[in-house]
């Protein structure tokens, strides 16, 4: 973390990351919107990019949370990552601002946008699965909007998305925080149940791995996300 705190350059990346992202997010849904496929197959769209979302960056926090690859020349982004299970609380931001800051996280989203853009100038994609990728890049930063909102919000319409299962709710993802390798998905968490058997097969838990790496950081007043 010290590594993290102690140049510019990673935040940064962060920004620059957060960037690409919303430019690609908004070159995609631009070049999209004007092809037509009808209210039905817009509903089959966002309700199949929501699981897949879900899932998705379900399968990227399994990744992260037990990824101690400190010395890694990501390592400062890892540890950084990890700070969330140190101190969960956010700085109470705009959500746009948060959806800006939060989307720097998402590195390979850059890579999945990109590829989505450049899709269509290699091979015919029906306009249905061409919305839903577009969707899915989009709804993985709304995930991060919905996280924050989890852990920092009282809101009535927040707390009414989450309890119609349009956003995370504050005790579903409880279990992420006061259990192990459980409860990864942050969009709406519908999805745990298959993550929580892929986590259970493939790793060990964080408590007793990445965790222990702040167990002796003294985290400063200012900290937060």
């Amino acid at each position: 973390m010290e590594r993290y705190n102690s140049g510019s350059k990673y935040k940064i990346f962060g920004i620059a990351v957060s960037i690409m992202n919303l430019t690609l997010q908004g070159w995609l849904l631009y070049s999209t919107w004007p092809h037509r496929i009808g209210a039905a197959r817009q509903i089959i769209a966002i309700i199949s990019a929501y699981l897949i979302t879900d899932f998705i960056n379900g399968l990227v926090h399994i990744y992260m949370d037990n990824n101690d690859r400190y010395d890694s020349p990501a390592g400062p982004l890892i540890a950084n990552f990890h700070l969330h299970h140190k101190i969960p609380s956010y700085k109470k931001n705009n959500l746009l601002i948060v959806y800006f800051n939060e989307s720097g996280s998402k590195v390979w989203l850059v890579g999945f946008l990109a590829a989505v853009a450049l899709l269509p100038e290699v091979v015919a994609v029906d306009q249905t699965i061409m919305y839903i990728l577009v969707y899915t890049g989009i709804l993985s930063s709304i995930a991060e909007v919905s996280h924050y909102l989890c852990h920092s919000s009282t809101s009535p319409t927040a707390m009414f998305l989450a309890r119609i299962g349009l956003l995370l709710s504050k005790r579903h993802h409880a279990g992420h925080h006061l259990q192990d390798n459980s409860n990864y998905a942050f969009l709406n968490g519908f999805t745990d149940p298959l993550l929580n058997l892929i986590a259970g097969r493939f790793y060990g838990g964080y408590k007793q791995n990445t965790d222990l790496h702040y167990s002796h950081y003294t985290v400063p007043d200012s900290e937060s996300r």
